[in-house]
């Protein structure tokens, strides 16, 4: 894992309720995080035992469904 600057927003009690991120950072969590919901949606897909077939076969038939 990467080491992260970050500086932390408190309330007045001190309790930690935000943090700042450099850009390079969160963009490198969103990107995480979009590959983490890419994954999980493939088991998902797998586990449900269902028929693969070709994305092209697939795109055909999205486009016919489409009105």
């Amino acid at each position: 894992m990467t080491e992260r600057e970050e500086k932390f927003l408190v309330d007045a009690k001190g309790d930690r309720v935000g943090v700042l991120l450099r850009m390079e950072d969160y963009r490198e969590l969103v990107e995480d995080a979009e590959e983490l919901e890419a994954i999980r949606a493939f088991d998902s897909a797998k586990a449900s035992g269902g028929q693969a077939i070709l994305l092209e076969k697939a795109l055909q038939d999205i486009d016919r469904t489409r009105p």
